[in-house]
Parts: C-alpha cells; structure tokens; sequence
C-alpha cells in the first residue's frame, strides 16, 4: 500500500517536473537530461532539479536604467555616425546596441593595471578622495590586509559624509559568516549580500552569483576587471601563490553605465532607488574611447555577453587573442571559434596550466579534446595562476571585464563587460597578452590525447557538470 503511494507521487512529481521543463527549458539536451533525472531518480532528482535547475530571478529595466539610456542616445548616435569604424565592427556595434538595448558611450578614457598591486593603490586613492558618492560591487570581499585597507578606507569616506553602499555575493564573500559585511553594517555603512537567504525554498539562489567587480566614485571615475579584493592578487603580500590579473579604470560617459549595472543589482537587493546627482553627475568626453558596458545574468539581460562575444568572432576577419582562467563554452561559442579557424582566422587561447580548481582543470583538458587544436593555437601559462578576462579582435576591439569562456558565467552568473572600439587600447591589451604567451608553452592534441585512459575518464567525467562548474 504504502509502496503504491510513494510510486503515485513519484510519478506525480516527476510529471510536474517534466511539465515545468518543457515549458522553461530552451535548450533540448538540457531538457532531456532534467526530464530523464525526474523519472529515473525517484525524489532526489526533482530536488536536485528544484534547487538548481529553476530560474526564480525576475528582473525588468528600472527607471535608472531608461534614463541613463536616454541621456547617451545623443552621444551614441554621434559614435556610430563618426567613428569611422570598419564595417565588420560597425556591424558589431549594431549588433551590441540590440542586444543590450544600451547605447555606445563616446569620449572615454580607459587605463590599465597589471595586478592588485598596480590596481588596488589607486582604487583606495579614488575611495580616498571621494566627495559625494561610493558604489562598490564585489564577488570577493577577503577579511584580510587587502580587504581590511578597504575597509578602513569605505568606513573613512562615510565618516566624512560620502554616501556609501557596498554589494558582496552571497556565495563569494562568505554564505555562513562574512567578518567584512559585519565590518561594514557596525560602522553604519549600507552593505548587503547578493541573493542570501537561509530559507530553504530560496536556497537554489545558491547557483546564481553576482561575479561583478565594480567601483564607482562620485558617479565619475569606474573600476572593474578581474580582480577581487583580496591579498591572493597581490605578489608584494602573496609572492609566488599570488593571482594574476588585469583591472582597469575608466572615465567619462560610459561610467553611466558602470553605475546603472550597480544600481540594478542594488535595488534589486534592497529596494533602494539611487538617485540624485551624487549617483548620476554629468559626465562630459575625457578621451577618444568608444565604449560599452554589457550586463549578463539569469534574468532579462540572458545571453547578452556570450552572443556579443559570439558575434566578434563571427565577425574576426585576422586575429582573435583570448585569455580566460576557466574555459568551458557551449556549443554554440565552440561553433562560433570553429568557424572563424576555418575562414583562416588565427586564434590564439591562453589559458592556465592550473587553475584554483583541480576539478576545473580535468574538465577544461576533455573539453579541449573536441576542439580543433590544430586551428586553434592553444597556451598554457605557468604559474602564478592568471585569472585575467582579455578578449581582442583584429586590433580593433576588445572586451574585458568579470566574465570568464565557460556556461557558469555566460548563464547562470550576474556578469559585467566593456567592449571597447579603439586600436590603442587593443594594442596595449594585445601587448599583455604577448607577454603571456611568451612565457607560456603550447599544448598539442597529441598531449590532449597522451593522457593515461584513467585520466582521460575522470576529466570526462568531470566535464558533465559543464554547467555549474
């Protein structure tokens, strides 16, 4: 009797999850796989389905959103009219505009540093001078030397009476207990934890992140990059364990743009609408930089960084130059890469020969082995680990950002990207990425296929959960 019940509701519950699934679930092997789950693990996979498998984040375009929108329309028009842009990046640019919905952004400036300790000196200078306003977004928030210099440095800026709110993932900076937000919230600062919750219905937040890395200071002078706050990322404090990565400081118009993302995410958090001209200054052209923010996540921005990075290397006609810690992409980004090593463009990818997770690293090596690696020029850099996000095309675009090659940060992720129109600014990534193939060395389909058959089945077997790695 009892067994003829449970097999009722079995079935029941796995009818609902087949029902959700087929109406949720774009993608057809995704869908088979959840589907397949339901039925044959009793229970356990609608849990499993339940906690990992449901997008509940629902958010629309706020009133900061449209605004800043429309503010840059003026500014956007005058890019793509003047710009004089080739007509492959044109049609890029184009393309960014109607996935995004967000204008082009003229007259930027855009600096770059080489780890936390070009980087975080002048992040805590900006935070130092700050008059009016701090929006600071991170994914990790260490309570150590790095992470406690800016604390004292955001609790200092309030002291003086500079209005300051401070966004940390829910997962990154600590699920159970994070010493900085405590930090934060006793000195009266406005902190809170992105997607955080304890209840057990809210908890498949816990595969949503808000991997962003974003400060701006007086709605005027932006950071963002690869870098976290932490003393990993600096080889002064951390030497040969230290973390290597790009980060960069951006001026002018497309700071709009840095601070609309934050303000997203914060009202969704906790229902405060920044406003005011301390959040929203005018921002008058600095520099020559044509430039756009791009926001992903599980939400209305989906997709939006994986078909803009697909379109510029659709769109490659000579060279792309890839640097990633993590690289999974789907299909359609393999497909994407594929093709432009067939039209003959030259691809080179740089990736570490060890990441911070072994795991990781076994499902990267049987990914690379459905892969063209004989079109496609593959680099393994030594240690220090380079957690650097640097993507360029035919030197005359780039992106760089928080979002890393793989289905986590171009799906499930909350990611911010620059895309940037200027041949200077490619040429001095380009120069980067140089330096980190020299010291790199190749890796051969020979040496993919050299692997014992033991390692090669635990490294495919790593690489089914492609999705949540």
């Amino acid at each position: 009797m009892l067994l003829g019940a449970l097999s009722i509701l079995h079935a029941l519950v796995a009818i609902g999850v087949t029902s959700h699934v087929l109406l949720n679930k774009s993608e057809v092997r995704a869908a088979i796989g959840w589907i397949g789950l339901a039925w044959l693990s009793p229970y356990f996979g609608a849990i499993i389905y339940v906690a990992f498998g449901i997008n509940r984040v629902t958010r629309r375009a706020s009133r900061i959103n449209r605004r800043t929108r429309a503010n840059a329309d003026v500014a956007a028009q005058l890019t793509l009219n003047d710009a004089g842009l080739d007509p492959n990046m044109r049609t890029l640019a184009e393309i960014g505009s109607r996935v995004t919905k967000s204008p082009l952004s003229y007259g930027n400036r855009i600096e770059i540093f080489q780890g936390g300790d070009e980087a975080y000196p002048e992040m805590l200078a900006a935070i130092a001078k700050a008059r009016s306003s701090i929006a600071l977004a991170t994914y990790i928030f260490r309570p150590d030397q790095v992470g406690t210099e800016f604390v004292n440095a955001l609790i200092a800026a309030s002291e003086r009476g500079v209005q300051v709110r401070v966004l940390v993932d829910g997962i990154g900076s600590g699920y159970f207990f994070s010493p900085v937000v405590r930090q934060l919230s006793n000195a009266g600062i406005l902190v809170t934890r992105f997607l955080h919750d304890w209840r057990p219905w809210r908890m498949s937040f816990l595969n949503l992140r808000n991997h962003k890395k974003l400060i701006v200071v007086d709605g005027k002078i932006g950071f963002t990059g690869g870098l976290n706050l932490g003393r990993e990322y600096s080889r002064v404090r951390f030497r040969k364990q230290a973390i290597d990565d790009v980060h960069f400081r951006l001026d002018g118009p497309v700071v709009h743009q840095l601070m609309t993302s934050f303000a997203e995410d914060w009202n969704f958090s906790t229902g405060e609408m920044l406003d005011g001209d301390i959040w929203w200054p005018k921002l008058d052209p600095c520099g020559s930089v044509v430039a756009r923010g791009i926001n992903s996540g599980p939400d209305e921005d989906f997709d939006s960084i994986e078909t803009v990075l697909a379109s510029a290397v659709s769109l490659a006609r000579h060279r792309i130059s890839i640097v990633t810690p993590y690289f999974l992409p789907d299909e359609r980004l393999k497909f994407s890469l594929n093709l432009a090593a067939l039209r003959g463009v030259q691809i080179d990818l740089l990736i570490p020969e060890r990441s911070d997770h072994a795991f990781i690293d076994w499902a990267t090596r049987a990914h690379l082995s459905f892969f063209p690696i004989g079109r496609i020029r593959c680099f393994m850099s030594p240690a220090p680990f380079d957690h650097s996000k640097l993507v360029t095309v035919d030197g005359n675009w780039c992106a760089f950002g928080s979002a890393n090659w793989d289905v986590r940060s171009l799906q499930l992720n909350f990611e911010f990207l620059v895309e940037c129109y200027d041949t200077d600014t490619v040429s001095a990534i380009n120069a980067i990425v140089g330096e980190k193939v020299a010291m790199a060395e190749p890796l051969t389909s020979d040496q993919l296929a050299g692997r014992s058959t033991i390692g090669r089945l635990r490294d495919a077997s790593a690489r089914l959960f492609l999705p949540y790695l």
